[in-house]
């Protein structure tokens, strides 16, 4: 049963911009309610798409230098990576469908 996968500072850039298929980045924080609220949501996207997608987690608290080279000001941010390249970027916190809408564009 796939899980969205913890990336740190020091994993990124092999669990996420080498990856072999596109990688939906949860940047979040354990205090933030909205990305409590769409945690569970992206459980079920991982296991639903675990042949396309790999969902990773990425805690903002305790991984500052991606979230601030990414620029995130504001979680949940997610940002959908292909081939190592950002193609979506989402912030807050939003229904399964309308995640599903923006990630699966890019997943053919």
């Amino acid at each position: 049963m796939p899980k969205p996968v913890n990336v740190s500072d020091e994993t990124f850039e092999e669990e996420v911009l080498q990856s072999d298929i596109p990688v939906l980045v949860d940047f979040w924080a354990a205090w933030c309610g909205p990305c409590r609220m769409i945690a569970p949501i992206l459980e079920e996207i991982a296991e639903e798409k675990s042949k396309a997608l790999k969902v990773a987690k990425v805690n903002v608290d305790e991984n500052m230098r991606v979230a601030m080279q990414l620029g995130i000001s504001s979680i949940p941010t997610l940002i959908l990576y292909k081939n190592g390249q950002p193609v979506e970027r989402i912030i807050g916190a939003q229904p399964k469908q309308r995640l599903l809408q923006q990630i699966e564009k890019h997943l053919s």
